[in-house]
């Protein structure tokens, strides 16, 4: 888990709106809902389910955004705007990603077990996407705002549409990987 500090860094480097690291403290709502996250899942970890609700209610509340507590969420999480974004409890979300408002996370309906989407690294979820389902998007990937995402995404490429289609493969170069590897 990534420490406060980086968290705010995070933001700071992501949007260029983001003036000082007490603007962000004091007005980012993904932060927060991040924050607020974070105490959720621990307590969801530790079979206090109830408690883990509560405190994610509260943080949607706060913040509009709805985090299930037993969702896994990876470090460096960039929420921007945030309001109405929807993470369900089975979701998986990697390191590096970046989320718009209106994004939704989401099931098909009674299914059980993992049901909810897989999110890779180094991911950019424009604004109103839908990932509905056990899917997979996978790392380095962009999907459009808007987009209706029904099935797997591969690595490295750019997403648009209802049902969202690739409309772009960028090659990825090993070297960049390996750089944000380092750093990361």
């Amino acid at each position: 888990m990534e420490s406060f500090k980086e968290l705010i860094q995070t933001y700071k480097r992501q949007d260029p709106a983001a003036r000082t690291h007490l603007e962000v403290f004091l007005t980012y709502p993904g932060l927060w809902a991040t924050i607020y996250y974070r105490i959720a899942h621990f307590l969801f970890k530790k079979n206090l389910k109830l408690l883990a609700r509560i405190v994610s209610t509260f943080a949607r509340f706060l913040t509009g955004i709805e985090i299930h507590p037993g969702a896994v969420i990876g470090k460096r999480l960039f929420i921007d705007h945030g309001m109405g974004i929807v993470i369900g409890e089975t979701a998986e979300i990697g390191d590096d990603v970046q989320m718009f408002h209106g994004v939704t996370l989401g099931g098909r309906g009674n299914e059980t077990g993992k049901r909810h989407p897989t999110i890779g690294h180094h991911v950019l979820l424009s604004a109103h996407v839908q990932v509905i389902g056990n899917v997979t998007i996978g790392d380095y990937t962009k999907i459009g705002a808007s987009a209706v995402v029904l099935k797997d995404i591969p690595t490295g490429v750019t997403a648009v549409g209802i049902p969202a289609q690739i409309v772009k493969r960028a090659p990825i170069i090993s070297s960049e990987i390996r750089e944000e590897e380092k750093s990361g």
